[in-house]
């Protein structure tokens, strides 16, 4: 694995960062920095890109990360989740941030407002992001992520029921990652035949 370039990491979730963002060659040199912060509002992680550079050539992005995972009746520090399940979540917000650097000036405005005022928008988002992620090999990991999230008995069945109702499921994931490795496959044997 390269020594990341551009990225703020916090040692404690080191190793997962670095594992999410092998998958993702095209932002070696994007500047990330992944932060934690006390209370991030009925989320876990955030991608956002960095106002200040939103005009510029070269855009920055904030990964938010909420310290804690909170449960219904208590909490743990976010590291102490499996580190599979940190890739996944990682890899995803990473995804976000491919479609972010995919859109203009003028289409970063549309999203933001898209996403604060349509449920619509936040689900087709949230997929778009899902799919960068499945397409970049993270299958499994997502797929591991939402499963945590979707059984787990501490967390609240509103965030549960948010994440259902917003995202791709385990089954949906899974069939992306069987059409992508089918699509590999086809190639592979064409290349073969020539």
């Amino acid at each position: 694995m390269q020594a990341p370039i551009n990225k703020t990491i916090p040692k404690v979730i080191e190793n997962e960062v670095l594992k999410a963002l092998s998958f993702y060659p095209e932002l070696r040199e994007t500047r990330i920095d992944f932060v934690f912060k006390r209370n991030i509002k009925r989320s876990v992680m955030q991608a956002q890109p960095k106002i200040g550079t939103m005009f510029g050539t070269k855009r920055g992005y904030n990964i938010n990360i909420s310290a804690l995972f909170r449960l219904t009746t208590s909490a743990i520090p976010i590291h102490q989740i499996p580190p599979d399940i940190m890739v996944g979540w990682i890899g995803h917000e990473l995804g976000h941030v491919m479609d972010y650097e995919k859109r203009d000036v003028i289409g970063m405005m549309r999203f933001g407002i898209g996403y604060l005022f349509s449920t619509k928008y936040i689900q087709q988002a949230e997929r778009v992001a899902d799919t960068y992620a499945v397409n970049h090999g993270l299958g499994s990991y997502i797929v591991k992520t939402k499963r945590f999230i979707l059984n787990h008995a501490s967390l609240s069945e509103k965030y549960k029921s948010k994440i259902a109702r917003l995202y791709l499921s385990p089954d949906d994931i899974m069939e992306q990652v069987r059409k992508l490795e089918a699509a590999q496959l086809n190639a592979q044997k064409k290349e073969g035949q020539e």
